[in-house]
């Protein structure tokens, strides 16, 4: 009873934030021709961290977006966002003995829709000589799309999330269950801000997303041996290498993964007219 109840109350939590997400974004869409809005674009690197990446800008992978942002006043803005990510990890190419008998690997692309509000320590305004230049930092929500894959014998990449490599959905591990490949993160880093135009914003920013899931690349706990609802597939991209027995351990499902993204982005203020922004 206490599962279900469990289970119920995190889909509402889902649903909410998702709402959240979402309603943000095309609120700031209606506001995006009154004065001191502006659209821009990002452009940068991708990289995780999790059970086959542990350190920071290794496997970097090109990243874009799209940014919608509305500035309140001189210190804070509200801000949307489209995304598209990618990350990768390859115990293949490791050094470490451990990794290389372990032989696994993943990509991913990851589609993000994020609300953000933004704070500017120094006071800030496109095309204004005097605010012409802050640190920020920043923090929101978002919901991500994720589809671990990995290559197969044949060079076929394949999804890893049906076959289920740890188990999951199968009878031999009951408490195991695939994961979403949809999810809630929390957005949150910093940057800096530079006017280069009266409407031109330069801006240069890293940040992590704080995800409730260890397996952005389809690793967490333990290797399930060969369950009997496995085919062929889930075999090969359990255990590549073929060196594990049932129970041993493939990850560490204590840490849940992280994603950057770092870059810069331009953006174009659209309309110069501060009227009705306290900008005091």
């Amino acid at each position: 009873m206490i599962k279900m109840i469990n289970n119920s109350l995190r889909k509402n939590i889902f649903i909410f934030f998702l709402m959240l997400v979402i309603s943000v974004p095309f609120n700031l869409s209606a506001q995006l021709f009154k004065p001191n809005s502006e659209i821009g674009v990002k452009a940068g690197l991708s990289y995780y961290t999790g059970d086959l990446n542990s350190n920071h800008f290794n496997s970097t992978k090109p990243a874009t977006s799209f940014i919608v942002r509305r500035n309140i006043d001189r210190r804070f803005s509200v801000k949307a966002e489209i995304a598209i990510l990618n990350i990768k990890a390859d115990d293949r190419v490791s050094k470490d003995t451990i990794r290389l008998d372990r032989g696994l690997h993943f990509k991913s692309s990851i589609q993000e829709l994020s609300s953000q509000i933004e704070f500017n320590f120094l006071p800030y305004e496109v095309g204004n000589l005097l605010y012409n230049w802050t640190p920020f930092i920043f923090s929101g929500i978002s919901i991500y799309n994720f589809n671990p894959q990995a290559e197969n014998s044949l060079g076929q990449w394949v999804d890893l999330q049906p076959l289920g490599t740890e188990g999951q959905g199968t009878t031999a591990y009951p408490d195991r269950k695939k994961y979403p490949r949809t999810q809630v993160a929390i957005p949150m880093g910093g940057g800096v801000k530079l006017s280069i135009s009266d409407r031109l914003n330069f801006i240069l920013s890293f940040s992590a997303r704080k995800t409730y899931t260890d397996y952005l690349d389809d690793v967490s706990a333990t290797y399930p041996g060969v369950p009997i609802e496995f085919n062929a597939a889930s075999i090969e991209m359990s255990d590549p290498t073929h060196n594990h027995s049932k129970d041993e351990q493939r990850g560490n499902e204590l840490k849940n993964d992280w994603y950057y993204y770092t870059g810069f982005t331009i953006s174009f203020r659209l309309n110069n007219n501060t009227k009705g922004c306290n900008y005091e």
